[in-house]
């Protein structure tokens, strides 16, 4: 991925980048490559299909370079330009039925798939036990059922560790929404992962 994304003068010269600003976009992003790979793939679940998302965002950043502001955050810069290259990729290709919001979040909309985010936290005996029984890839199935800007955010806060701030800035939203939407997206992720448990037998069901 890094050769691929190599950023050398014959690169940069053809979108109108000099060394400098070459040099300086590799000193600002490259430290955060990994960080972008990793959500890439934890929404697109396909190995090249991330690479492909984070190198036409990664050329996008070196093109809008310029405009960066230096003391601000480099990762949630980078993270901005990423979400809108997804969002955009999603549109072009109509591979989703429903529509792909940006707004905030729709209580109802959101709330479809529980009436109460975390409402099965206390049938969790033991949770660190049975989150520890998970694998990666059953978190990743688990977050990447949740609604957009639910995922987003958990991607954000949980995953990638941005604070509530560099969230906000990334989602373009108030902080606030972002601390609701963390709070209700750890529930409805608990509970679908407590339903999980249960089809698995890990659980009793509830009885009547």
């Amino acid at each position: 991925m890094a050769n691929s994304l190599e950023i050398n003068r014959k690169t940069a010269s053809s979108h109108g980048i000099d060394d400098g600003q070459a040099q300086r976009f590799k000193r600002l992003a490259w430290p955060h490559l990994d960080s972008l790979l990793r959500t890439a793939k934890y929404l697109t679940r396909h190995q090249q299909e991330a690479e492909d998302v984070v190198q036409e965002a990664m050329l996008k950043a070196m093109k809008a370079i310029d405009s960066f502001e230096d003391g601000t955050n480099a990762k949630a810069w980078l993270m901005t330009i990423l979400r809108r290259t997804y969002i955009d990729r999603l549109r072009a290709s109509r591979s989703r039925v429903h529509e792909v919001r940006l707004d905030a979040c729709d209580p109802v909309e959101s709330g479809s798939e529980t009436a109460t985010p975390g409402e099965l936290d206390d049938r969790w005996e033991n949770p660190q036990k049975m989150l520890d029984q998970f694998e990666n890839r059953d978190m990743i199935e688990a977050l990447t059922t949740l609604p957009d800007d639910i995922c987003w955010t958990l991607l954000l806060v949980d995953v990638e560790q941005l604070d509530y701030a560099g969230a906000a800035k990334v989602l373009d939203v108030p902080v606030g929404t972002v601390k609701s939407r963390a709070h209700r997206g750890r529930g409805m992720l608990r509970d679908r992962l407590f339903t999980t448990a249960q089809q698995r037998g890990w659980v009793e069901e509830a009885k009547a």
